[in-house]
């Protein structure tokens, strides 16, 4: 089924994907933005007590002021401040909805998408790529990991309560992860290939994690690679040491997330072949594919790290602020 031409579609409904919605609604264009998932997914799989590490106002998109009760915002007071953006703009969303290729065709791009009512194709004059990266999490590639009792996000540590955990992985999310089993009565474990955590762990997580460690109420195994994952336990190597097998009724293997680069070449996007860094035009964000552009954190390549909300939500305005492109969204 083929739907009505629409002046922007927009893949990605996290906030920098609707803070590029509203700068083309600012620049007189009618945008309709879909996602695989719900609107600003990636805070949806947040831990439900999960707090920013930034204040509200480097949140904002839009000019829209975002309430908080405290110095800074909570889970839920980011998932109801960014559909009430939505919804106070006006903007035309179809959620579960997943972008599966583009092409060309005169004047027109084609999307095809697939979503409740099945396979479409969406016609289209411009494309703003905004899919961020939780959907496509990193991959250690040993045997099991695709277990059911292996996660690759973190939920809650109640539901880890009496049972023993293996975090795979060393950074904040991962320490963040371990504190929160450790304190809801896990028996948790963690495995991490470095030989120590990273100056970039959030000052107050360092030194609760050490002090947890080093009163052994959390066990760390350092310089440790993950060898394979097998039905409730987890075979491990550590430097020096050799290979042990570790019982685990839940592990959460939290090394991180990377684009989704396959959908990126489907469409003919250029990557780098070092960092994965799509060739885009620096001051309108356009890709070498004529009327495809990015934003957010994707167009960081392999460095997701560099793009947060904070300085992505001013991509939009570099798409849409820019004459040139809106006079190509007629096609010419």
């Amino acid at each position: 089924m083929e739907k009505q031409d629409n002046d922007v579609l927009i893949a990605g409904a996290g906030p920098i994907g609707i803070a590029c919605a509203i700068s083309a609604k600012r620049a007189g264009l009618d945008p309709l933005m879909i996602d695989a998932g719900a609107v600003v997914n990636s805070i949806v799989h947040y831990p439900p007590q999960m707090v920013f590490f930034t204040t509200p106002e480097l949140l904002e998109i839009g000019g829209h002021p975002f309430p908080c009760s405290g110095a800074k915002p909570r889970r839920d007071e980011a998932l109801k401040y960014y559909r009430g953006v939505v919804r106070a703009e006006g903007i035309r969303t179809q959620t579960y909805t997943k972008l599966r290729n583009v092409v060309r065709d005169g004047a027109m791009l084609r999307a095809d998408v697939t979503g409740p009512a099945g396979d479409e194709t969406i016609p289209c004059r411009m494309l703003v790529l905004a899919t961020g990266y939780f959907d496509h999490p990193n991959l250690l590639g040993v045997p099991g990991e695709d277990m059911p009792h292996v996660f690759t996000r973190f939920d809650e540590g109640h539901r880890s309560y009496g049972r023993k955990v293996v975090v795979v992985g060393g950074k904040n999310s991962a320490i963040e992860a371990t504190l929160d089993l450790y304190r809801s009565g896990a028996d948790v474990t963690m495995v991490y290939r470095h030989n120590e955590f990273r100056p970039t762990v959030k000052y107050w997580l360092r030194p609760d994690i050490e002090n947890r460690i080093a009163a052994g109420e959390i066990r760390a195994l350092f310089e440790t690679d993950v060898v394979r994952f097998e039905d409730r336990s987890i075979v491990v190597r550590t430097k020096g040491q050799g290979e042990q097998k570790l019982e685990a009724d839940r592990v959460y293997k939290l090394i991180g997330y990377h684009p989704g680069q396959d959908l990126f070449r489907r469409i003919g996007i250029t990557l780098d072949p070092e960092n994965g860094k799509p060739a885009l035009d620096p001051d309108t964000f356009e890709t070498n594919v004529r009327g495809v552009y990015m934003a957010g954190s994707i167009t960081a390549g392999n460095k997701v790290s560099e793009i947060f909300i904070e300085n992505g939500r001013f991509d939009g305005e570099k798409i849409f602020g820019n004459r040139t492109v809106r006079n190509r969204s007629d096609g010419s």
